[in-house]
Order: structure tokens, then sequence, then C-alpha cells
């Protein structure tokens, strides 16, 4: 009768965690039981698998090879932290050291574990959804206690942080392991994308999309880049930062600035009727101007020309002059490219 895998699961974990040496794959083929009544024991560097009959058998070798990776992989997904060592021999062994699989005594209080519940309810939507879960069972089984929720906060609240940009994943490892990243970044006035190579320092959302703060090695200087401006695959570098992270890092403040929220002075501007509801929605006041147009007046800061160009034929700036000559500019650009 073959072992459950939950039963094969735990007896891997309790043999990672009772050695005092990596073991390699063949010890632990010929240490555990399910993969003995399912592959054989196991002799020699190739395994050398028997079957029922005594015949070695290479395919029994692979299944347990493939069998053997997904349990490790199952295994670290609920937080097992399991080493991979070189051995003299050239053979890889593992092993799962107490002292890193063992948590501190937990003394959160019961508001602090419903703050934790909640904010795991955060990922739910991106990849990061089994780490939070993964979590939360380690702090519970570590004594954490149950996250009541007296006033129904949780149950009114679902948070979500949906996370679309296929670079978001690659960024916030880089940002983790602080490795250097390459990627084409294709800026708002630019036909083609350009290749940036950054010390990524932290990703934050605001207003529903996905930035990146860190140190742009070409410029020499703190850049904020949109997630969802960057083309292609993000590659990792395995090279030191050569810049000193920041404490604070003020990533909404930094794109505030660009975007023109931090006001200087008004602008106005004529917007097609049905269109550009995210001017309307900043509009300091609107007017009827008949005819599918209405006339806007709106903060005016830098980087605004930037985000009107993004409206394409449904805006004309009206004044002041210099916003209007910024926008023409840059649609002239995209128009060349």
């Amino acid at each position: 009768m073959a072992i459950a895998k939950a039963e094969r699961l735990m007896n891997l974990a309790l043999c990672l965690l009772g050695t005092r040496r990596p073991l390699s794959k063949r010890e632990l083929r010929g240490s555990i039981e399910a993969y003995i009544e399912a592959f054989g024991p196991g002799s020699g560097a190739a395994f050398g698998s028997v079957n029922g009959s005594g015949v070695t058998t290479q395919g029994s070798d692979d299944a347990f090879n493939r069998m053997f990776e997904r349990d490790k992989e199952d295994l670290r997904e609920l937080g097992l932290i399991i080493e991979t060592v070189e051995g003299v021999d050239g053979e890889t062994g593992y092993l799962a050291r107490r002292d890193s699989n063992r948590l501190p005594p937990i003394t959160l209080d019961v508001a602090e574990a419903a703050a934790l519940g909640l904010a795991a309810k955060v990922w739910q939507q991106a990849r990061l959804a089994a780490a939070a879960n993964g979590a939360l069972q380690k702090l519970a089984a570590a004594g954490m206690p149950p996250a009541e929720d007296p006033y129904g906060t949780q149950s009114a609240l679902e948070p979500r942080i949906p996370v679309h940009e296929a670079a978001f994943e690659p960024l916030m490892l880089a940002a983790r392991d602080r490795r250097p990243v390459v990627f084409e970044y294709r800026k708002a006035n630019a036909a083609r994308p350009e290749q940036r190579q950054v010390e990524p320092w932290t990703l934050e959302c605001w207003r529903g999309h996905w930035y990146l703060a860190g140190w742009d090695r070409d410029r020499q200087a703190e850049r904020v880049f949109r997630l969802s401006r960057i083309t292609g695959k993000v590659r990792s570098r395995s090279l030191p930062f050569t810049a000193p992270v920041p404490d604070h890092v003020t990533v909404r403040e930094t794109v505030e600035s660009w975007a023109g929220e931090t006001a200087t002075g008004t602008a106005r501007i004529k917007v097609r009727a049905g269109h550009g509801y995210p001017l309307r929605a900043r509009a300091l006041k609107v007017r009827e101007l008949g005819e599918g147009w209405d006339e806007l007046e709106i903060p005016y800061g830098h980087g605004l020309d930037a985000w009107l160009v993004e409206f394409g034929p449904d805006v004309v700036v009206l004044e002041p002059a210099e916003l209007r000559a910024e926008v023409v500019e840059r649609l002239r650009a995209v128009a060349k490219g």
C-alpha cells in the first residue's frame, strides 16, 4: 500500500532536521520508507535502483529524482529552510538546521495577530499569497493567538493589491537580496525603450500603479520607475551594490512631484466631453465650452506635460504657454518615433 504524501513529507522533514551532517539523495532514498517502497533503496553514485525483481532501472532513478525535488520544494513552500551543501566528493547533500527553523517566543497580542491576518489578505491576488499563508501557519504553530475580530473589521475590509506587471516578482526578490538588475524602460515621451542598470531599493504602490525606487548606475542618481513601463525580462546581476541604501526612500513624494501633484500654479486645458476622467477628478473648476468640449482648471506642477500626453487628442492645453509647448514637443517626439 502506497504511503500518503503527507507522511512522506513528514518523514523527509524529520530526516533533514535530525541529521548533524548533510544527507545525499542516495542516503535519503535508503532511509525513508516511502522512497524505499516506491523505488528501492538504491546504491552507488547513480543510485542503481532495484525493483521487485532485483533489476536495476534508470527509469525509477528519474522518477525518484522528480519526486524528491517536488517534495523538497513542497517543504520549502511550507516554510522549512533546507540548505544545499556540496560535498568533497562532489555529491550534493541536504539538511535543515534546527536553529534556522526555530522561531523565538511569540509575544503578539490579539490585536497584533488580527493586524497580521489582515495584512496577509493583501497578497491573496499576488504570487506572495502562499508565502503569506505559510508565515501565518508558522506563527500560529509557535503560539500566536487566534486573530479574533470583535469589531468585524476583517469581515468588512477586504484589502487587495493586484500585481499585473511581470517585473514585480523579480524586482521584489532583487530588492530583498540586494542584487542589481538590468531592464528595458520606456519613458512616457520616448518611442523606444532604453536599457537601465538599477540597484533596487523598494517597491511601492501609488494610485493603482507600482513603482520601483533605486540607484540608477548610468545616471549616478536616485530614480523612480513605473513598472508598467518596463518592457521585456528583468535580469539580475550577482554583483554588490555600489551606492548606500537610504534609511527612508520617498517614493510617493517623488512620484507626486513628477506627476504634477506638487502644484506651483494652475493650468487651463480643453478636454473632450466624456473623456479625461482622472483630469476631471483633479479639476478646480469645470466650464462647458460646447461642441463636445469642456474647459478645466487643474493644478500645474513638474511632470504634468508627460501625463497630459497620455490622453492624446482628447486634451488641448490652453495655458500656460510653456506647458503647451512642452506637450507639443512630446507629441512630436512620439510622432517621429
